[in-house]
């Protein structure tokens, strides 16, 4: 850490001495005919061009940011500016998310996890979009706003293409089709398209579903646009922002409440679990079949069964004769609480809650797990011989959602005392308000250098936005997902994938909520049509991949990389070729 707080007080030393050379343009055109954008349109420069205009600085003066921090208005002065700044903002996204890991491992997952992680996470992307629309008059809040939408639309495809596509080839494992899932630390079939890949759990399907949710306030927005109306913008922006925020809050509180809605939904397949373990033995000592040849339950021999548990014969099936039954049965595929067990097994019988189960209690609560299992009757017309492979059956079935679901659960554990959590939780905290204020203080020079590159090349900001900076705030949380998912692992996977689709709707969320409030309050214009489609795409076809299947096979990095270069170009096409902004 001292090294590259050094190399920070370093950078920053060599800008000083830069400057005062140039800064943010005050006067770009040279004729009172060319004036600078209202506002109402957004400039179109016939891209691609390059204009490699190095004399503009004997023409045009600008205003160093802070009143010391140099800029300049040749190509190769601006690309050094790009470079530097945004090194210094990786940095702060490193200091950021090492911060987090670092609070949440002593106060664990919940608030820290769940509300401050997501938030600390999109804060370098964030700051840059704000800065974007705040910058002096309206028409240069205008102008440089299409720098914040770069960033944007560029954070989110980087994450969803690139970076998921990368996870893919380098956490690759042995795909074991029969069960569905990659094998743990086995990679003998090389890059094999098809046999070759990662799989996750159930909750990172959840995350992708969510992404998709995630992009409501796109098309809220759009809506003007699509119907060609221009009366009905302005509102539009205000109802896509409050939908964001409310979708913040509604995230928020959900990742929050995750640990423990992962708990109560892998109890109660635990329970299953015991259901079918329980039927599969009850069928084993049953005098008859369970079901009858019309394949419903037969109540003749669920009632030999209660008089069988009921070893006292006082027509009650009590909780130790309940425990005895579980004890007796043994089982071992699974971590068995006995006593939560009993109680739950209570409570689905003992309607009549006398803390007893009698006889019709144990026939209806029979049938009505029989049912709930959704027992067909075979083929054959006897379902006597063929009841233990339907058993089987559900218990594989429930065992594979077991498994989906334990890949990625959280512990019940208190974090406890970590050793030297004090200096720990100060450490956590100066990394948080370092990075916290090397954003703050380097987002406005970083997007000035940009939209000064843009106009000494003649590139149009959005490109520029588009690739350069999400390298800047993202390399870290890219870096840290490539090595995560290197270990080879389906619960390094699991975390892997849904980290990164937590960072995409945290950009559709709170990244959007920012942006839609500088375009609402400064009165700009939305006309970002092909970016937002480009984002739509991308949410959607990434997002769809991951909410059906828990196994990626090598293929589908393919498909997610390509997907990078095919945003560029249709932004290109529909805005420069098409013509829509």
């Amino acid at each position: 850490m001292s090294n590259r707080l050094t190399l920070i007080f370093f950078l920053i030393f060599i800008l000083i001495l830069c400057g005062p050379s140039n800064g943010r343009f005050t006067t770009r055109l040279q004729s009172s005919s060319d004036l600078v954008s209202d506002g109402g349109t957004r400039p179109v420069r016939g891209w691609p061009y390059l204009a490699l205009n190095r004399l503009s600085a004997a023409d045009s003066s600008c205003d160093e940011t802070y009143g010391f921090l140099p800029c300049t208005t040749t190509v190769i002065g601006n690309l050094f500016l790009i470079l530097a700044y945004g090194y210094l903002m990786f940095l702060a996204a490193t200091y950021l998310s090492n911060g987090s890991e670092l609070l949440l491992e002593i106060l664990g997952p919940g608030i820290i996890g769940g509300l401050f992680l997501p938030i600390l996470g999109a804060l370098p992307d964030a700051m840059l979009i704000l800065v974007s629309g705040l910058s002096g008059s309206t028409a240069t809040a205008q102008s440089q706003v299409s720098v914040g939408m770069g960033l944007l639309a560029g954070s989110t495809v980087m994450l969803l293409t690139v970076i998921w596509g990368s996870c893919v080839i380098v956490g690759k494992c042995d795909l074991d089709v029969t069960h569905s899932k990659a094998e743990d630390l086995k990679d003998t079939k090389g890059y094999s398209l098809t046999e070759s890949g990662v799989s996750t759990d159930i909750w990172t399907c959840y995350g992708a579903r969510i992404m998709i949710i995630s992009i409501i306030p796109f098309l809220v927005v759009q809506i003007p646009q699509a119907l060609s109306s221009t009366s009905g913008r302005r509102l539009a922006i205000l109802i896509g922002l409050i939908v964001s925020l409310l979708l913040l809050v509604s995230y928020c509180i959900y990742q929050v409440l995750q640990p423990w809605i992962q708990r109560r939904k892998f109890s109660y397949v635990k329970h299953k679990h015991v259901i079918v373990g329980l039927l599969k033995n009850l069928r084993q000592r049953a005098l008859g079949r369970l079901l009858k040849d019309d394949g419903e339950p037969d109540e003749d021999v669920i009632d030999k069964l209660f008089s069988a548990i009921d070893t006292n014969k006082d027509g009650n099936i009590s909780r130790p004769e309940l425990r005895a039954l579980i004890v007796g049965i043994e089982f071992e595929e699974i971590d068995l609480d006995k006593e939560d067990a009993v109680d739950k097994l209570m409570k689905d019988f003992d309607t009549s809650h006398n803390d007893g189960i009698d006889k019709d209690e144990f026939v209806q609560g029979i049938k009505r797990w029989l049912r709930k299992l959704k027992w067909r009757r075979p083929a054959s017309g006897d379902p006597g011989p063929h009841t233990m492979h339907f058993f089987n059956d559900a218990h594989h079935e429930i065992k594979r959602e077991e498994d989906l679901l334990d890949v990625g659960v959280q512990s019940d554990e208190v974090v406890e005392g970590v050793e030297g959590s004090k200096w720990i939780s100060i450490k956590a905290v100066l990394l948080l308000v370092l990075g916290t204020l090397i954003a703050a203080a380097f987002a406005d020079p970083l997007v000035d250098a940009v939209d000064n590159f843009s106009d000494a090349s003649g590139i149009p900001t959005f490109f520029i936005s588009f690739i350069a900076l999400p390298v800047a705030t993202n390399s870290s949380e890219a870096v840290t997902a490539i090595i995560f998912a290197s270990r080879d692992k389906r619960k390094t996977a699991s975390l892997t994938f849904s980290e990164l689709y937590g960072a995409a709707t945290m950009n559709n969320v709170l990244c959007l909520s920012v942006f839609l409030a500088l375009v609402y309050l400064r009165d700009l214009t939305w006309d970002f049509t092909a970016e937002v489609l480009v984002i739509l795409i991308v949410c959607i076809v990434m997002g769809a991949l991951g909410s059906f299947r828990t196994v990626y096979p090598l293929w589908t990095s393919i498909v997610a990389i390509l997907l990078y270069p095919f945003s560029l170009a249709l932004v290109y096409v529909l805005d420069y070729v098409l013509g829509w902004s």
